[in-house]
């Protein structure tokens, strides 16, 4: 076994809480008040887009840990956090995407009127 790249036990739980703090606790309140209005999608999109590459990151490092031999609370500590943030903030882009569509469908059907 070689050497492990960091204390599972004393770093392992970082990347999860980092991506459940910054994407829930910022990613969350950002598109819950902003795609509603249709305002700053680039900025929403992006930021989601920034949580899906960081979370494509985690996941491909769990990944190279696992076939490198790493401990289990290596991989497993980034893998984890990579599948799950990929999944949940990949499910979710298409959520905030179409609250933009349908506050875009709101103002036009209010230049109509």
């Amino acid at each position: 076994m070689v050497n492990p790249w960091f204390d599972p036990g004393m770093f392992a739980w970082i990347p999860g809480t980092l991506l459940g703090v910054v994407g829930g606790g910022i990613g969350g309140p950002l598109a819950g008040v902003f795609a509603s209005k249709g305002k700053f999608k680039k900025l929403v999109i992006g930021f989601f887009a920034a949580i899906l590459v960081m979370s494509a990151g985690l996941l491909i490092s769990g990944c190279i840990a696992y076939f490198s031999d790493q401990p289990y609370g290596v991989w497993y500590g980034l893998g984890f956090p990579g599948l799950l943030g990929l999944i949940i903030f990949g499910t979710l882009i298409f959520v905030v995407l179409n609250q933009y569509r349908e506050a875009e469908l709101r103002k036009t059907m209010a230049k109509d009127i």
